[in-house]
């Protein structure tokens, strides 16, 4: 059984001790690829050092979250689009729009997740999605793109069924699924029951959100097992299936 972390941060300073040992852990448990999003230029050094340190495992990805976007972020995204041309990425993101906590920026932010697009679009590149409080936002961007080859994954989804379908079924892009599918009351079980497996990948965020039974812990990409055992369950299928399946989705939307 080979597993796909499609979202994990292994290059922040809380890994900084043991990384070996958490990428052993992960290929122990069948994770065999885990791929590595950007948050800005501050993390670029230490991600690019991860992918080529586990290259036959770790696979970086390009762009700027939405909570580094201030008023700098003109200077951020010519440091993306440079890093681009190297052509060493499997994607544009982690990108997005959080209005969470702060809407100071909120029209940099859609300035720049429209930038990002663009990046994706010349560099035929999926991209990665944050979407907190957003919705609307991001998809009055991304309608103007429907039927142009775009795809990619809105990372961490914990949106309605409507959102779900419309994400799917317009945008053409997969959910990602990770820690919150774990937790009693998210609710977001009800929305994986609704959703087809095809259309679906699986993520950790490490080291943010780890499932139950690490709730409270630091998350890493062995911690999948959890979230493809929860999705077994919710789906009635076995593990291997939930496994094949996602793991095909992820080498569809980023060839690896």
């Amino acid at each position: 059984m080979h597993l796909t972390d499609t979202h994990a941060h292994l290059y922040l300073s809380s890994f900084k001790d043991d990384i070996d040992k958490v990428i052993e852990r992960a290929i122990n448990n069948g994770i065999t690829k885990m791929f590595l999003p950007n948050i800005d230029s501050g993390t670029i050094k230490s991600m690019n050092k991860i992918a080529a340190d586990y290259k036959d495992y770790c696979f970086p990805m390009i762009g700027l979250h939405p909570t580094s976007v201030n008023e700098d972020f003109k200077k951020e995204l010519r440091i993306i689009e440079n890093e681009l041309v190297s052509g060493k990425y499997i994607a544009v993101g982690e990108t997005g729009i959080d209005l969470y906590r702060d809407k100071t920026y909120i029209k940099e932010q859609i300035i720049a997740f429209e930038k990002q697009i663009g990046f994706a679009r010349e560099f035929n590149l999926p991209v990665v999605i944050h979407a907190r409080e957003s919705f609307n936002e991001l998809f009055a961007t991304l309608k103007k793109y429907r039927n142009s080859g775009l795809k990619g994954v809105f990372h961490a989804f914990t949106g309605t069924v409507d959102q779900a379908n419309y994400i799917i079924n317009e945008l053409n892009f997969k959910l990602g699924i990770g820690g919150i599918v774990t937790f009693k009351n998210s609710g977001l079980d009800n929305i994986v029951k609704e959703i087809d497996l095809e259309d679906i990948v699986l993520e950790t965020d490490s080291p943010f959100l780890a499932p139950v039974p690490k709730r409270g812990k630091r998350n890493e990409s062995s911690y999948l097992i959890f979230i493809a055992e929860k999705i077994s369950q919710i789906k009635n299928v076995n593990q291997a299936k939930v496994a094949e399946i996602t793991t095909q989705n992820a080498h569809t939307i980023f060839g690896k």
